[in-house]
């Protein structure tokens, strides 16, 4: 009998090792897929792997990455999830990947849930400064909106068609486009799809005209894209992979890079193509546009010294040669993507981003190119922008017309092309606008205060936008200049503060209010500050103690309240849910109280000898839901929660 139970613990052990190896074979080739960019194969084989049950951080992290990569914030979100899910501690990066992919589907609650976990896990990171000041983006992007109507084309394709340019009467994009090939010849291993080529199309009955590809002087085996012509149509520049002379060459990594072209019409009337001096081997630079004298060109890189993923730049254009490239500086350019650069005849420059404050994905943007400086940065808005990546913006200040690219949902294949106008009697961006931000305190302990209500009103008291502070206390709204504004702050316990003023040129105004705590009744020994605050509850995670970041912005009260009543000590009470033992529940409520305790003092800077307390595990519960009772998740939570009562 043992001999026939070591034979099949044997059996058991080969069969084990063999699934482990397979399972590994097909990670490792999944992985070599990921690292050489072809993310479609490389999700194929994780999906395989995840659904044999052998899930690992690393795979969720590279299974979401698969799908944000392509644009499929959809599919990307549910992995960041499950990373979320089966990870203690997520990667930074992660957690705003997942923000980033929940505000692409239209979730922007759920985003701003994760982006304050990603705030309150490093606060060092610049991007939790951009969260903090962009908690109030959607009534600002609103004031932007509704300044362009979309006008239905009918020249998209089922694949992907993008950056429109102006050429001779002629609407210029690319597109991956079969054109009638049953089959393409050559696959792109990053989205499974055909290369990129420049296509032309009439612009006089532009849905019914021929698409024609430019010639192969231009298009080639690899990647052509983003073209820009002088008013002349002598010569253009456009973005290629790094091809030339029929040479394919990569970075030391094996990637590669996108590279400017310059084309120019020789005699015969075919383009003789020159690679950009200031192109590198080891970034990419890409997406021209030029001013509207012709004298500078503008591009997108991610060349070294930059401020994040890429940057936009611009270089003087110096008769056949070029001056030295620079950057456009922190208004314009984030530790995120600035990219695909538009200059309309009236100097404004349109852009597409992920690190200012948008709708979700890429958004366009719109600013003021002065001399030497740039102004202030707006978002265009709806129904320019949407949830998905919108993109290549070019306008027709003629005709006050134009075209965009964009992913968003009903469209005719993978990115397609919309026209817009202008809405009659409104700017596309006031000649003159101007942003008021500041942050409203508490007037005797000088903290912010979270959640306050923040009015923007005209001298007659006629309401013209409202929000409320980030948890941070801070707000900002635009403004038009050479106006009067008065501007109102206020909070629940809490008096008002008013101010106004009158705008000017100047395109940042600083304004901060101060809000100071209304005499409450006597505080009492044995009340409870969640009712004298009107405190949220102060909820915790199924087993977990830490304080959460919806917890913060209440414990900021408390600490408030105890620096305006400096002689009031609080007993703080921590309770757990029924599930587990009754002496884990023990342990985890002295841990949350513990914690509890420890930010109150170290946060609000209370002494702690003015605070006590204890856990009291499942002991005190609220409700029914005690052990072997089916609660649902919300009942239970609301035993997961911490008391401040007065003691003295």
């Amino acid at each position: 009998m043992r001999y026939i139970l070591k034979i099949s613990c044997l059996i058991g052990l080969m069969l084990t090792i063999s699934v482990v190896t397979a399972q590994e074979k097909k990670l490792e080739k999944a992985n070599k897929d990921f690292n050489d960019l072809a993310y479609v194969d490389a999700r194929e084989g994780y999906l395989k792997v995840a659904e044999d049950g052998f899930l690992s951080e690393e795979l969720l992290m590279r299974l979401g990455d698969s799908y944000y990569f392509t644009a499929d914030y959809e599919n990307a979100a549910r992995w960041y999830g499950a990373l979320a899910d089966f990870s203690e501690t997520p990667k930074a990066e992660y957690m705003y990947r997942y923000a980033q992919a929940l505000k692409s589907t239209g979730q922007y609650a759920a985003s701003d849930k994760i982006m304050e976990k990603f705030n309150a896990t490093d606060a060092t990171d610049k991007r939790a400064n951009l969260f903090a000041n962009e908690r109030n983006y959607l009534s600002e992007i609103e004031t932007q909106s509704g300044r362009f109507e979309l006008i239905p084309v009918e020249f998209n394709s089922k694949l992907s068609d993008f950056a429109p340019a102006y050429y001779a009467g002629s609407l210029v994009f690319a597109s991956n486009r079969l054109n009638g090939k049953a089959k393409a010849k050559r696959i792109h291993e990053w989205n499974d799809q055909p290369f990129l080529d420049i296509y032309r199309l009439p612009l006089a009955g532009a849905d019914n005209g021929e698409t024609k590809s430019l010639n192969s002087s231009i298009n080639t085996k690899y990647h052509e894209s983003t073209a820009v012509f002088t008013k002349d149509g002598q010569t253009m520049y456009f973005t290629r992979n790094n091809y030339t002379n029929k040479k394919y060459k990569e970075d030391t990594d094996g990637t590669n890079k996108l590279k400017l072209y310059r084309g120019v019409i020789d005699q015969d009337g075919d383009w003789e193509v020159t690679e950009m001096p200031f192109n590198n081997d080891e970034y990419s630079v890409a997406h021209p546009a030029l001013s509207p004298d012709e004298s500078t060109l503008y591009f997108a890189s991610d060349m070294p010294g930059g401020k994040g993923m890429s940057d936009l730049y611009k270089v003087a254009i110096q008769g056949d040669g070029f001056g030295t490239p620079v950057s456009l500086g922190d208004k314009i350019n984030t530790e995120f993507r600035e990219t695909f650069p538009f200059v309309s005849k009236d100097n404004k420059m349109y852009f597409a981003s992920d690190g200012h404050p948008g709708l979700g994905g890429l958004d366009v943007f719109v600013t003021e190119l002065g001399t030497g400086s740039t102004g202030e940065v707006f978002n265009l808005g709806r129904p320019v922008n949407s949830q998905k990546d919108d993109f290549t913006f070019i306008v027709n200040n003629d005709s006050d017309t134009g075209y965009f690219a964009s992913n968003r949902d009903g469209g005719m294949g993978d990115d397609d092309i919309y026209s817009f106008r202008k809405v009659e009697g409104v700017e596309i961006i006031s000649a003159c606008t101007q942003m008021v931000s500041g942050i409203v305190t508490d007037k005797n302990t000088k903290l912010p205060i979270p959640n306050a209500k923040i009015v923007l009103m005209d001298p007659a008291n006629q309401v013209i936008a409202q929000l409320l502070a980030g948890v941070d206390g801070s707000f900002s709204f635009p403004l038009d200049c050479t106006k009067a504004y008065c501007i109102r702050g206020s909070k629940l316990n809490y008096g008002f503060d008013e101010e106004c003023f009158t705008t000017t040129a100047d395109l940042a105004l600083a304004l901060d209010l101060a809000l100071e705590l209304e005499s409450l009744d006597q505080p009492k020994i044995g009340d409870d500050l969640n009712f004298v605050l009107d405190l949220l509850p102060i909820y915790f995670d199924l087993d977990k103690d830490f304080i959460r970041a919806d917890a913060q912005v209440e414990l900021q009260k408390v600490i408030n309240f105890m620096k305006s009543y400096p002689t009031v000590k609080v007993d703080v009470r921590s309770h757990t849910d029924s599930r587990d033992s009754d002496s884990y529940n023990m342990d985890l409520s002295t841990r949350r109280n513990r914690n509890t305790i420890d930010y109150i003092a170290a946060r609000g800077g209370i002494d702690r000898s003015r605070l006590t307390g204890r856990g009291y595990g499942e002991s005190q519960l609220t409700n029914h839901c005690s052990n072997g009772v089916m609660c649902d998740e919300g009942l239970h939570q609301l035993n997961r929660r911490s008391e401040f009562i007065i003691v003295e």
